[in-house]
């Protein structure tokens, strides 16, 4: 099972940006440091109190330039915030500047109001997503390509580069609300779970099954990897994995909460994607159901054992972990964290 760190780059109170730089980049390079496979980074927009983390791409290409051996991966490009063709020439030429160290993850944002801070109208995100990844997948594996949909249109384009990876970057779509395991499923892709909001962990079987079924009727064949973005703490002892990350954690809650209310009754929400129930489930849930239903925190041997009970329940194929859910954990911790996981925890599961 491959391991990777999902950072935000996230804002703290009393930080200037620039030193969230600084240290979100001190975290990539001690997870490189102690063996970690990936980085995975997060895209935020018009929040700043969460996160400064809205160019990944360039980011990313911060990080290939000071990183040897680490994937990096992209956790999730939101695709219908920009125009697909500027997105294959910056993630093509982001493959070879990494030196075909790129995974593309790809999505479509849970939230309108990311939307309507770029003018466009949330209720037209799937059909943007479908004609941005066919756009896409067309520039870089044909040599010249025309295109004519609903939102874009193309005449006789040669788009340069192309890839280093061939025929493209492994692509690997977000999942969030219920309804979009089946639409994954149905495209063939692998899938990039995030449980958090939606669903607890111990939700996520019968959505899974639901994502191979709908891979299977699709007529996809083969093996298909299933990836899983989890709030995961390690510390040496019990004790510190429960009391050093539950300020920062149940903030975290909060502000799911938070935002979660406030999307209710946007437009562009499917009907089976109920934020107000989600609301009140998250606000019934106490340090204790968080731990037990929403996050791996514990001592590596506990760790270890919960994860490949995830594994196997899951067919988890990656694990893409966060060691500052909510934002606030110490550096020094989170450091220690992706050390206890890449040293005691990995290995255990590979």
């Amino acid at each position: 099972m491959e391991f990777g760190l999902f950072v935000e780059f996230p804002s703290r109170e009393g930080t200037t940006q620039a030193q969230i730089f600084k240290d979100s980049m001190e975290l990539i390079d001690a997870a490189e440091e102690s063996g970690s496979e990936g980085v995975w980074l997060a895209e935020y927009h018009f929040d700043p109190g969460r996160s400064v983390l809205s160019a990944p791409v360039t980011v990313a290409g911060a990080v290939a330039a000071r990183t040897k051996k680490v994937k990096i991966g992209l956790a999730v490009h939101v695709l219908p915030l920009r125009n697909p063709v500027q997105i294959a020439e910056e993630i093509a030429t982001l493959d070879h500047l990494s030196d075909g160290r790129l995974d593309f993850g790809i999505g479509r944002a849970a939230f309108p109001r990311i939307y309507q801070g770029y003018g466009f109208n949330y209720a037209e995100s799937r059909d943007r997503f479908e004609e941005c990844l066919e756009i896409i997948l067309k520039a870089w594996t044909t040599e010249r390509f025309s295109f004519s949909g609903k939102f874009y249109e193309y005449d006789d384009l040669c788009v340069v580069p192309k890839p280093l990876q061939k025929p493209y970057p492994p692509i690997r779509i977000g999942a969030t609300s219920a309804d979009t395991f089946e639409l994954v499923g149905r495209m063939g892709y692998p899938i990039f779970i995030n449980p958090s909001r939606v669903s607890t962990l111990l939700d996520l079987k019968p959505l899974v099954a639901e994502f191979h079924a709908a891979r299977k009727k699709a007529g996809h064949t083969g093996t298909v990897g299933v990836g899983l973005r989890v709030p995961v703490y390690v510390a040496e002892t019990k004790e510190k994995a429960y009391s050093e990350p539950k300020e920062s954690t149940m903030f975290q809650m909060q502000r799911l909460i938070n935002v979660v209310t406030q999307s209710i009754g946007d437009a562009g929400i499917t009907a089976g994607d109920d934020r107000a129930a989600q609301a009140e489930r998250l606000k019934a849930m106490s340090y204790e159901d968080v731990l037990a239903n929403t996050v791996v925190y514990g001592t590596p041997e506990s760790v270890v054992d919960r994860l490949q009970q995830l594994q196997e329940e899951l067919g988890l194929t990656q694990v893409i972990y966060e060691v500052n859910f909510g934002c606030s954990v110490p550096l020094e911790h989170q450091i220690k964290a992706v050390q206890l996981i890449n040293e005691k925890v990995a290995p255990k599961l590979n």
